[in-house]
């Protein structure tokens, strides 16, 4: 990953991508599934069906574990299945994860062009980094910011201004994608562009329409579609 660039004046144009990571850029489901379902049996509990599990994904090991084992466990037995939770789903990583249809194509589309692209997301570096050497972006990403980079996490907009310094550019020269509220928060807090990725996990209490992204997205390809779209407008 490169180091801290010197931030270049913003042309006016909307050139570079940055991406939420489970849920945005990875389908990591499956694997945060069996994690669950393994811990689950671990303690003597039925699994529970993919289906249930899918939406609370990008909510991270906390929400999990409440889907699980419900929220009114002890803190020192809630601590432990977290840690527990974390310790499985380390050595499953990459199992079943693989990025969503459309996105290699993407990828590929901005660094065809010479724009950037990175990641910022609330997941642990310990996790987000193996995860994406392991995904092959570790090299390509202009940028990883994780949930323990700096000290604050989304919806805080610190990790996004920090993504800037590390790709060098400004926040209006950016779009951040995301399937959770607290992405399209922080990306408007940090003064970029904002899309809601609908093909995340978004679960039936989600109304993303009222999130106040800019756009919403079916597919990663329409990421260029929107980029496109905006630029015309600051024509």
């Amino acid at each position: 990953m490169p180091g801290t660039r010197i931030i270049e004046q913003a042309n006016g144009k909307i050139q570079h991508i940055l991406l939420d990571l489970d849920g945005t850029l990875a389908d990591t489901a499956q694997d945060l599934a069996f994690t669950l379902n393994r811990l689950l049996q671990n303690e003597g509990h039925q699994p529970l069906a993919f289906e249930k599990i899918r939406p609370v994904v990008s909510h991270g090991a906390t929400a999990m574990i409440e889907l699980g084992f419900g929220d009114a466990l002890p803190a020192d037995k809630f601590k432990q299945l977290i840690q527990q939770f974390l310790d499985i789903y380390q050595n499953h990583l990459t199992h079943k994860t693989t990025l969503f249809p459309g996105m290699t194509e993407l990828l590929e589309t901005i660094e065809a062009r010479g724009q950037l692209w990175g990641v910022v997301t609330n997941k642990p570096s310990w996790l987000t980094d193996p995860l994406m050497e392991e995904l092959g972006l570790a090299q390509r990403a202009a940028c990883i910011v994780s949930g323990d980079t700096v000290e604050q996490k989304k919806p805080h907009p610190q990790p996004m201004h920090h993504a800037c310094e590390l790709m060098g550019v400004s926040a209006a020269e950016c779009i951040y994608v995301g399937d959770a509220q607290r992405d399209i928060e922080a990306g408007q807090r940090a003064g970029m562009k904002t899309l809601a990725a609908l093909f995340g996990y978004i679960s039936e209490g989600d109304d993303p329409a009222n999130w106040g992204a800019d756009g919403m997205i079916e597919h990663p390809r329409e990421i260029i579609e929107w980029q496109q779209r905006f630029n015309l407008n600051q024509v």
